[in-house]
C-alpha cells in the first residue's frame, strides 16, 4: 500500500480521530500495515510489548489463562478498536493474549517509536493518554462483568 494510503488510514481510524495534524505526522512515522490469519496470535502474555494495533478489519479475542479453564476470552474487539496498551507501561510486557478470531487487517505502531515521540512531545503524550484511559476503563469494566458472569453470585 502506498504511504499516502497509510496516512489516510491512520488519520481516519477512530482512535486518532481529531488528532492534531502535526501529531498525526509523528504517529504515522511509527506505522505499518499487518495481517493475521484466524487463530494467529497478535501477541502472547509475557512477551515483549513492542506494538500497538489499530484494528481495521476482523475480530480479536483478548484472553487470559485461567488454571483449569485454559484460555478465557474476556473481550472481543473489532474494526475501529485498538489492541495492546502495554507498550506504554514498564516493564513493557503483554499481560494477556490477543488472538485473531478471523482474518485481521490492522495498522501496527511500533511501541518504542510511539513512546519516544510521546516522551519528546508531552502534548502528544497527553493526547494519547486521554484516548487510552477510557478504553482501559471500558476493558476493566468488561473484565469485571466477565468475572461476575463466570463466578456468579456469591453464596449468602
Amino acid at each position: 500500500m502506498a504511504v499516502r494510503g497509510l496516512e489516510r488510514i491512520v488519520s481516519e481510524h477512530p482512535f486518532f480521530a481529531g488528532l492534531d495534524e502535526s501529531f498525526l505526522d509523528l504517529v504515522r512515522g511509527c506505522a505499518k500495515n499487518v495481517r493475521f490469519s484466524p487463530n494467529q496470535h497478535l501477541f502472547r502474555e509475557g512477551g515483549p510489548a513492542d506494538q500497538f494495533y489499530l484494528i481495521r478489519e476482523g475480530r480479536v479475542a483478548l484472553e487470559i489463562a485461567a488454571p483449569g479453564y485454559g484460555a478465557v476470552t474476556f473481550q472481543t474487539v473489532g474494526e475501529g478498536d485498538i489492541v495492546g496498551v502495554s507498550w506504554l507501561f514498564p516493564p513493557y510486557r503483554w499481560t494477556y493474549d490477543a488472538r485473531a478470531v478471523d482474518r485481521v487487517r490492522a495498522i501496527s505502531l511500533d511501541g518504542k517509536c510511539l513512546r519516544d515521540k510521546c516522551e519528546d512531545d508531552h502534548s502528544l503524550g497527553y493526547d494519547v493518554m486521554k484516548r487510552l484511559v477510557p478504553i482501559l476503563m471500558n476493558r476493566l469494566q468488561a473484565t469485571r462483568l466477565q468475572v461476575l458472569d463466570v463466578y456468579g453470585k456469591p453464596a449468602a
